[in-house]
């Protein structure tokens, strides 16, 4: 008798990417000081702080991936302050983001990101974004010029919502637009270790996103989703 064959969905390991936005999928502020440099008719290299690309030379943003250190939104803040007082001009977060990413569409979308994803969605997979700040970082104009968005399931953003990640709130908020998947095949990207702990202790799958090795990271992402 001849064994029916297994299909695609039964060995499948996971039904949902679920991604971290900032950093994951679109570049990071810190990839962007050049552009930042040049509008502000600033000399090359005025900015070196690196945050995640450079953890251990960037006090700042150690400080902010410690635990009960200041949040990823302080260090954004005080890293814009930092930027209007070199550039003697008043900007906060939103005015900082605004100017690093003044590009059309979605030219600062990792391909990377783009290309798994195009992947996951071929294979049955659902995909859908949970991030912290991304109204609040760029505003709802921005985001929708961005079409790697409008392509994902859903797209749950806490930058109202009076809570954020890692609170186990901001997780829940994610799984309720899925319906009946179980969580633990929710496989949940991020580049801050404190979020990808938050992921796990709500019981998601979930793996960290290592910005200074985004292509690497992306390569692993697929790997885990069998792509």
């Amino acid at each position: 008798m001849v064994e029916p064959v297994e299909t695609t969905a039964a060995r499948r390991e996971y039904d949902v990417l679920l991604l971290d936005f900032g950093g994951v999928c679109l570049v990071s502020p810190v990839e962007l000081h050049r552009v930042v440099e040049q509008h502000f008719g600033l000399a090359p290299g005025t900015f070196t702080w690196m945050g995640p690309l450079d953890p251990t030379g960037d006090a700042l943003y150690a400080e902010s991936i410690a635990d009960g250190g200041i949040t990823e939104r302080d260090y954004w803040a005080l890293r814009a302050a930092e930027v209007a007082a070199t550039a003697g001009v008043d900007l906060d977060v939103r005015g900082y983001m605004n100017v690093a990413y003044d590009a059309p569409g979605d030219v600062l979308i990792r391909p990377e990101a783009a290309d798994v994803v195009a992947r996951a969605r071929v294979a049955g997979l659902g995909v859908s974004v949970l991030t912290n700040d991304l109204r609040a970082f760029h505003g709802d104009e921005w985001v929708a010029r961005i079409g790697f968005l409008r392509e994902l399931d859903h797209v749950v953003d806490c930058s109202h919502a009076g809570f954020l990640k890692p609170d186990p709130r901001a997780y829940r908020l994610a799984l309720d637009q899925f319906g009946d998947v179980d969580p633990a095949r929710v496989l949940f990207v991020d580049d801050q270790p404190v979020n990808v702990v938050g992921a796990e202790e709500a019981g998601l799958a979930a793996i960290w996103f290592d910005i200074a090795d985004a292509a690497g990271s992306w390569q692993r992402v697929a790997a885990r989703l069998g792509l």
